[in-house]
């Protein structure tokens, strides 16, 4: 029985001294992590829409605790077996210790003190130090019951916990088995979900040309904030400018023409560091319908501004166009293909502007020649443009060159945003518009872009769900539908079900408000609703807005209001 009070006792100083693994706190810890990566894994795969590479990934950094926590185990047991070696030496010891323990405590008494009253003092200094020997060598085999009880107690914890690493192991290759069959099924349902919404959006944001064309679009008074939907409350979000809202803008030429600014201080605003130089453009450029003259077929007949603007105050915005559209297409046929396309994808030709090309010819002429390039690397770039960017441009990167982010106002900044925004100065139909009908004009039976409250609310119930699932598999339009409605699609009452455990479902708006970012873009969408307040990322919100919304109802630009009425 003492030998094995010995055996115990020198494992517990071996196991509790500074130098030795305290591994009962530390597996519990890995054991919890392992097992809480477990149950991501299976959150993760519940709704089937974490991306294969990321639970792969999981899965990976499970395998590498469990991995760390075995090699860990097998170097305890490898130390274990090493100190069995060195005890055999520490039991001859310490059996001698308490042999002399035992000697000690029988060797004086009180009685035996008082007859040996000869040398006394010698005898008391003895007695006080075996006493002193007797109760240290008392306390450490005290000790020993609890410190085996620890020992027991830990040892058989280890071993439950080795039981248990061993069946989440046994657990996660099994699941990692499952998963992947389970993720590839996902993918394919996901792809085919995903073409169907992707056509829905596609038809819905392919509302008009990139540049104003060569007669400027008539003005919608249905789509204007101020107009009446007849019914209240109404909701509608109304998009500042579109479609890329890179490089100069056309309206906002126009504004800074009619502000008085000349070619040059505009594709300066819109390009940033650069220098116009003349060139020899006196040859020919292949396009899509033949070979043409460049400056005097193709360059007059580009049809991407209304020649009218040059008698209302814009001339100078024509001779930045004309400027703008030479570099375009010498840029395109250098760098990017041998010919160009006389369409929009690349740049509108019409030979009806080349047969009545009014004052847009004379700033052709009078700019010949004259092409922009970077003032960085001195070559010319794609000098992008569009019809009207919200007042506010994106920068862009092309063959080296970098335009600004451009707060495009009066004031050169944010501060007098939206009110002096040289597109508003300009009278642009794009600048602040709520949109309701396709490219080819169909709008599905809605008459302008205002929701009524269940409208709005289903809306928001879809954007509760996504911003908690990640889940856009249900959200399509279930009325109004462009084309036949997805019969995937949840309806109203499905969704109002199932957003019931995820904040909602929302009733009722009271008020709406958008937070939008020095960047240019729509940051936060913020809701008071019955269900309390939410705040959206704008992104989250455009995209499920404009999957879910009825007819061709969208939110054009990443720059956008919604208004309450």
């Amino acid at each position: 029985m003492l030998k094995k009070f010995l055996f115990l006792f020198l494992i517990i100083i071996f196991l509790f001294s500074k130098n030795s693994p305290v591994f009962a706190l530390s597996l519990d810890e890995e054991i919890s992590a392992l097992s809480k990566q477990i149950q991501e894994l299976e959150t993760s795969i519940a709704p089937l829409k974490k991306e294969s590479t990321d639970l792969k990934s999981k899965i990976n950094s499970a395998k590498s605790q469990i991995a760390s926590t075995e090699t860990k185990i097998s170097s305890l047991a490898s130390k274990l077996i090493d100190t069995e070696a060195d005890l055999e030496v520490q039991k001859t010891l310490f059996s001698q210790r308490v042999r002399q323990y035992y000697i000690n405590s029988k060797k004086y008494s009180s009685f035996h003190f008082f007859l040996q009253n000869s040398h006394a003092t010698e005898l008391l200094r003895q007695y006080s130090l075996f006493q002193t020997i007797i109760s240290r060598d008392r306390d450490i085999i005290t000790n020993f019951v609890s410190d085996i009880s620890k020992l027991n107690q830990n040892k058989a914890n280890l071993e439950s916990e080795k039981t248990k690493l061993a069946k989440l192991k046994s657990s996660l290759e099994s699941r990692f088995g499952f998963l992947s069959g389970e993720i590839q099924k996902a993918e394919t349902y996901k792809a085919e979900l995903s073409k169907k919404q992707q056509a829905l959006i596609a038809e819905k944001t392919a509302m008009f040309n990139t540049s104003v064309g060569d007669v400027s679009s008539s003005d919608d008074p249905a789509s204007r904030s101020d107009y009446n939907p007849g019914f209240s409350p109404a909701f509608a979000a109304f998009s500042f400018g579109a479609p890329h809202r890179k490089g100069m803008s056309q309206y906002g030429a126009l504004g800074r023409a009619q502000s008085g600014q000349n070619y040059e201080t505009i594709l300066k605003a819109y390009y940033g560091d650069i220098r116009l130089e003349k060139i020899d453009t006196n040859g020919s450029i292949k396009t899509s319908v033949g070979t043409l003259s460049f400056e005097d077929n193709y360059l007059v007949g580009i049809a991407e501004m209304p020649a009218s603007w040059g008698d209302k105050g814009g001339y100078e915005a024509l001779k930045a166009q004309a400027i703008a559209a030479r570099t375009y297409a010498l840029n395109y046929t250098n760098n990017l293909a041998g010919s160009i396309c006389v369409t929009e994808a690349c740049q509108v030709y019409s030979k009806s502007r080349l047969a009545s090309p009014g004052r847009w010819k004379q700033a052709v002429e009078d700019t010949r020649g004259i092409v922009v390039k970077s003032a960085a690397t001195s070559k010319i770039f794609s000098t992008m443009y569009a019809s009207t960017s919200g007042g506010a441009t994106y920068g862009y990167t092309a063959q080296g060159h970098s335009t600004p982010q451009l707060w495009d106002t009066k004031c050169g900044n944010q501060s007098c945003w939206p009110i002096e925004a040289y597109e508003k100065v300009s009278g642009s139909p794009w600048y602040y518009k709520g949109w309701y009908k396709t490219r080819s004009n169909v709008s599905a039976g809605r008459s302008h872009p205002w929701l009524n409250q269940e409208e709005f609310s289903d809306i928001i119930n879809a954007v509760l769900y996504f911003s908690k699932t990640n889940d856009q598999s249900h959200l399509s339009q279930i009325q109004n539908c462009l084309g036949s409605c997805d019969s995937n699609a949840w309806s109203r009452d499905e969704l109002r079900r199932q957003v019931g455990d995820k904040g909602g479902p929302v009733s009722s708006v009271n008020s709406v408000s958008v937070d939008y970012s020095t960047s240019g873009v729509t940051k936060n969408v913020r809701l008071s609703t019955d269900k309390g307040d939410f705040t959206f990322d704008a992104t989250v919100f455009k995209d499920i807005f404009t999957l879910r919304s009825p007819g061709a109802i969208t939110i054009k630009s990443s720059l956008f209001n919604i208004e309450k009425k």
